[in-house]
């Protein structure tokens, strides 16, 4: 099978290790990008395996909670350029893109676009982005949301960057009527700062799938056999050593607190919740950065400027 440089750069983007070794990796895996990173990881090649992939896409991640904070909305919606992104007609579609899916709440982006405008019934959304994209000269694209309903509990957001970043959590309380107070307020946002700076994968240990820890075990196993390490430290030492290494980075819980490394997040929340009176806990949560995954076209610049010039 033949490797692109795109997968070649792509590999790169991911693991941060060089472009021979990523080659090399892609050639073994036949082009595939999970089986070539962990590849890398046997060789101990990978050096940043949580650097994510942030392909330039432009628009803005957004959200919307209603003011009893029992039901809440993050939403991504693209558009071509960072200049049409900053324009009023854009963020005025993404505005009322929001406040559609509070009013109707669809299942997903398709039923979304079949429904009709919660204040112009004439028109599906689907109607209402042509529209939009005729008045803004770019594509515009609902690419993604989350809803979360929380009848027992409360739902927080954080926006970073100017939307660049959104994450929405949903909490739960012992006594939901400390949800309105100053102090669930700030831990609400702390968290959502923690998720959009590190990006767990989960909240807790026991979320994670269990075909996720025999892949990293048979990964840390390989290893370690490759290096002449016993089996018995093997499996007594090693594989759990990082097996809690890995819950430090992937579990929301198990993470080193951003504003306070001494601390886990756990240890924060437990903090947290003597402060607030009341058990405060994290039931789950979205985090959505934008153009994740979205390949944009890489122009030439110089040329298109040369080409426009006809020379």
């Amino acid at each position: 099978m033949a490797i692109t440089a795109q997968q070649v750069k792509e590999l790169r983007e991911l693991t941060d290790c060089g472009i021979m070794d990523c080659k090399k990796a892609l050639t073994e895996a036949n082009g595939d990008i999970e089986k070539a990173k962990a590849w890398l990881r046997e060789k101990g090649m990978a050096k940043a395996e949580k650097k994510s992939s942030r392909v330039a896409a432009e628009g803005q991640v957004a959200s919307f909670i209603t003011d009893d904070a029992k039901y809440g909305v993050l939403v991504e919606v693209n558009v071509e350029t960072d200049f049409a992104a900053a324009t009023p007609k854009f963020k005025a579609f993404v505005d009322a893109i929001g406040a559609q899916i509070m009013a109707t709440k669809p299942a997903d982006v398709e039923a979304l676009k079949a429904s009709a405008m919660y204040n112009d019934a004439s028109k599906t959304v689907e109607v209402f982005t042509k529209e939009a994209i005729a008045d803004v000269s770019e594509n515009i694209t609902v690419r993604r949301f989350a809803a979360y309903d929380a009848a027992n509990g409360a739902v927080a957001s954080y926006i970073h960057a100017g939307g660049k970043v959104g994450v929405i959590t949903e909490f739960a309380l012992a006594d939901a009527s400390k949800a309105s107070s100053d102090v669930f307020k700030t831990v609400a946002k702390d968290i959502g700062m923690q998720i959009a700076a590190s990006n767990p994968n989960w909240v807790v240990e026991s979320e994670v799938p269990q075909a996720e820890l025999d892949k990293e075990t048979e990964i840390i196993t390989k290893k370690a056999l490759e290096e002449g390490k016993p089996e018995k430290i093997i499996a007594d030492r090693i594989v759990p050593g990082q097996i809690k290494n890995f819950y430090k980075l992937n579990v929301l819980v198990d993470q080193e607190y951003v504003k306070d490394d001494s601390i886990t997040v756990a240890q924060y929340l437990a903090n947290a919740s003597k402060e607030l009176g009341t058990e405060i806990s994290v039931v789950r949560f979205t985090r959505f950065g934008l153009g994740e995954g979205i390949e944009k076209k890489e122009d030439d610049f110089a040329a298109e400027v040369m080409k426009q010039a006809g020379l």
